[in-house]
């Protein structure tokens, strides 16, 4: 037999216990022993839940005399009797999560009740009404959440009663009203049941505690806890406790109030109240509950008790709380407190206050703040008060609001964009071609792709919005519309997409921006006092360079080159050189492309001066830069059929030729990364010299110049970095003579493949640096394509909890996060001053970093607008680990 303890009386618990009894037992049990007046009661523990939900149902073989046992001992504290003809006690049993989870589970009020105890009830209170309204309140709640009667049942009879008194307010019913609804109510359960609720009060109490077992499993509270991050198998507490009575007349009442204003975050009144009525009344909106400050003149003496016990909390708890109160007779009681809900923008206030007031150190309002929460602050938002509903719903792939006209090809998007348009891009799913579609429009909405789809990826790192696979909406290319249900809109109709919860809405709203103010540069300045990784941003562009200087980076972590490519001026270039068929065609090609490479990276280098600037050389899939084939065999088709010019005729046949001698069937793990510069040296040259000759005219010009750091992508063997490193050195070189100058630079490598981890100790003879590609390490670690996986598998595994998240949005620690550990170990047992760092979209996600940390690495780079949360992430990983 277990010796586990199922049980625990009020007086058992503290602060402390809330593992075992859950946030809301273990606060009542610390107010208890703080003398503050809470209603006396025992608490059913979440081992008990858990032990239920792991035997199917089935309670552990003594928790009902346990719960016997601690019920007589309330018996005796209180002279009541559960189900008694005098002295009646009725119980309230309430959940209790470790986590608070408001409003997902379920609760019982006034157990206990029937037809014997309502006579004694009334009779006791001298206010029959009162037990009377607390009898059909109780078939309600039972009927509901015990036996599963469809609650719009009892609220059809309820409504109904009403309008055939002619009233509005349940509180206009009489006494002889409520008899009537009592008896209404039992008769709504036997027809549903076939049989009449239970009447014996032990019966109902343990029918009571089962079904708030059993509300942790329901669906609205997995939803939740996976929203949130929390574990399934923690289980719920089980309060039971006396009921106190807010419906009891003018002198009663009920009501929830913060100690600071949850929605700024501001050290003011906050909350409501209801005279004559029962903590449900409130939170479900059955009535208009009125200002807390109006209490003052109802309830004086429970006012001021009331403000003081606030007061007392905050400061037992430092940190806001979020009370729920019961004031029976003038008397006031506490029935929950916890740490408050808040807004982002209230979290930082609040910290910061609180830092400001002496009640926290720096270390401690960090851990009040969640990483997520930054991230809501650094993207315009839908104004929450728009009150319209969406036309249909994707995956919030990259938080934020946009407002803009549809369009459906990135070209229309650029060319509006540049125009100060405001639009939004519609597509099936973008592709690397829609790069330049991407930058000018507001926001992004695809039919296809997951939450770190290329369209999510590119929007995130433009702090853009993107809702992704939107499966509902039909697209027509052709005639441009979008079709969602039975609405089209056609091209220019504008719509908003909220990126932060995948909503998209029909018509323009409006939008709040950013709330990048004090309060959060006070946080995140905290963090760089306590952090150890350094934090840098992967940016392409001098715009996105200089963004994330401004918030906060310390350098460029990744700077990807064939970014640079894709703009419909460079494009034939880089078609020319890859299908040339001799060197000097190719050379020809190149020397097109060196100035715009080198005027690209001027305008970075210009924007981190003064900082170290990683350039990855070329990295794409050959077929990113190439005609797609099927469209180039249609047109040969085409040309064929219709005779068309014979020298157009014949230049599509070669160039379809040339396409499919370069066509892979796995592009991604094809010629791309440092294969293309074995087969092509004359790129990684043009490419260097490129880099060098910027840095050069940057120092010339602005008096300073960055760290030049230049990463050869995709390695697997040490001979392939041996080989590369040697063309950039000796380009590097012949600029340096020529120029007469000196300049640092430094080589490295991208590790994304798991041979590359394996024998990191190898590559690292000829590496400065190596910075993990843990989208590509994820990809090869694990054997799944990435937009494939999120578009078929893998959403269903992580539901199923097969896995416990996308791994492309958090790093597999065990998997990928071990080759990563392999990786760095070998390469600094080969180079103990080895830098290591992380440049996938990984550097930006706050469970992720804490692995980084762990683990020892130098820095992390993230997109732009994922900085801040970076630098704040790195510091709680330090905090943490510290615990």
């Amino acid at each position: 037999m277990s010796d586990t303890q199922y049980l625990y009386d009020m007086s058992e618990g503290n602060a402390s216990m809330r593992t075992i009894l859950g946030g809301k037992g273990a606060n009542l049990a610390e107010m208890k022993r703080l003398g503050i007046p809470v209603p006396d009661g025992f608490t059913v523990s979440t081992a008990a839940c858990v032990a239920t939900m792991e035997a199917q149902g089935q309670w552990p073989e003594r928790l009902w005399d346990d719960v016997l046992a601690s019920l007589e001992r309330l018996e005796e504290r209180t002279g009541r009797t559960l189900g008694g003809a005098q002295a009646p006690l009725l119980l309230s049993v309430r959940s209790g999560a470790v986590h608070s989870m408001p409003g997902m589970m379920d609760t019982i009020l006034n157990l206990g009740i029937g037809d014997e105890t309502v006579e004694a009830l009334g009779a006791e209170s001298d206010n029959p009404r009162f037990a009377w309204d607390s009898y059909r309140r109780f078939l309600q709640m039972y009927g509901e959440v015990v036996e599963g009667v469809p609650p719009h049942l009892f609220e059809d009879e309820l409504t109904s009663l009403k309008a055939r008194r002619g009233v509005e307010q349940d509180t206009d019913l009489s006494t002889d009203d409520l008899k009537e609804l009592v008896a209404t109510f039992k008769d709504v359960s036997r027809r549903e049941l076939g049989r009449d609720l239970p009447a014996d009060p032990r019966e109902q109490l343990r029918g009571a505690i089962d079904a708030v077992f059993r509300s942790w499993d329901t669906p609205r509270a997995r939803v939740y806890r996976r929203a949130n991050d929390i574990p399934d198998d923690l289980g719920t507490a089980v309060n039971v406790m006396q009921m106190v009575f807010g419906n009891r007349g003018d002198t009663s009442a009920t009501g929830v109030c913060f100690t600071r204003n949850p929605s700024t975050g501001v050290h003011e009144l906050y909350g409501e109240f209801l005279v004559n009525a029962q903590g449900e009344d409130v939170v479900a909106g059955i009535r208009t509950p009125r200002p807390l400050a109006e209490m003052e003149q109802v309830l004086p003496e429970a006012y001021t008790q009331l403000l003081q016990t606030m007061r007392d909390l905050e400061s037992h708890y430092k940190d806001m709380q979020d009370i729920e109160f019961t004031v029976e007779e003038g008397t006031l009681y506490l029935l929950q407190t916890r740490s408050g809900k808040r807004t982002a923008a209230a979290a930082l206030r609040v910290a910061r206050d609180m830092v400001d007031e002496g009640v926290l150190t720096r270390e401690e309002a960090l851990h009040r703040v969640a990483p997520g929460q930054l991230d809501q602050l650094l993207h315009p938002a839908i104004d929450p008060d728009h009150g319209r509903s969406p036309i249909t719903k994707g995956l919030p792939a990259s938080p934020g609001a946009a407002v803009g006209a549809l369009v459906f090809d990135a070209d229309t998007a650029a060319a509006k964009g540049h125009a100060g348009e405001a639009v939004v891009l519609v597509r099936y799913e973008t592709t690397p071609d829609d790069i330049h579609g991407v930058i000018g429009a507001q926001g992004v909405l695809t039919a296809h792709g997951g939450m770190t789809s290329h369209a999510a990826v590119v929007a995130r790192g433009m702090g853009k919005p993107c809702v992704a696979g939107a499966q509902g909406i039909r697209i027509n290319t052709a005639d441009r519309t979008l079709t969602v249900g039975d609405r089209t809109f056609a091209e220019g109709e504008v719509i908003t997409l909220d990126g932060s919860t995948g909503d998209v809405y029909g018509e323009a709203l409006e939008l709040v921006p950013p709330q990048i103010n004090e309060d959060f540069s006070a946080i995140v300045g905290w963090s760089d006092e306590i952090r150890r990784l350094g934090v840098r941003a992967n940016a392409d562009t001098a715009e996105d360079a200089a963004k994330a200087r401004e918030l906060g980076a310390e350098g460029i972590g990744l700077c990807r080159t064939e970014h640079m490519f894709m703009a419909a001026d460079r494009l034939p270039a880089v078609r020319d050189m890859i299908l040339a068929e001799s060197q000097e065609e190719r050379a020809e090609a190149l020397e097109r492309i060196l100035p715009m490479q080198q005027e690209d990276f001027e305008g970075i280098f210009t924007a981190m001066k003064g900082l170290p600037v990683t350039v990855r050389l070329l990295d794409p899939p050959l077929h990113e830069f190439l005609p797609d084939l099927v469209e180039q065999s249609l047109l040969v088709q085409r040309l064929e059929l219709t005779g068309g010019d014979p020298d157009e005729l014949s230049s599509a046949r070669a160039l379809l030729g040339q396409v499919k001698r370069l066509h892979e069937q796995n592009p991604m793990l094809g010629t791309r990364g440092c294969r293309l510069a074995m087969l092509y040296p004359e790129i990684p040259e043009m490419q260097t010299r490129a880099i060098i000759r910027a840095a050069l005219a940057v120092r010339e010009r602005e008096g300073e110049t960055v760290g030049v750091e230049i990463m050869i992508p995709l390695v697997a063997y040490a001979s392939e970095l041996k080989v590369q490193r040697e063309i950039v050195e000796r380009v590097v070189a012949d600029e340096l003579e020529a120029a007469g100058e000196q300049l640092d630079v430094t080589v490295g490598t991208m590790i994304e493949l798991p041979r590359a981890a394996i024998v990191a100790d190898q590559i690292a003879q000829h590496a400065d640096f190596f910075s993990f590609g843990t989208n590509d390490l994820t990809q090869t670690g694990i054997g799944i394509s990435r937009d494939d996986a999120e578009g078929g598998f893998l959403s269903a595994y992580v539901a199923e909890d097969v896995i416990p998240s996308n791994p492309f949005e958090t790093i597999d620690k065990d998997g990928v996060g071990g080759l990563v550990q392999i990786g760095a170990e070998r390469g600094r047992s080969a180079k103990s001053d080895l830098k290591l760092g992380v440049c996938g979209e990984h550097g930006g996600d706050p469970s992720s970093i804490a692995l980084f940390e762990e683990l020892g690495l130098t820095y992390v780079s993230c997109s732009p607008f994922r900085v801040p949360i970076a630098r704040f992430a790195a510091a709680r990983a330090v905090l943490d680990g510290s615990r």
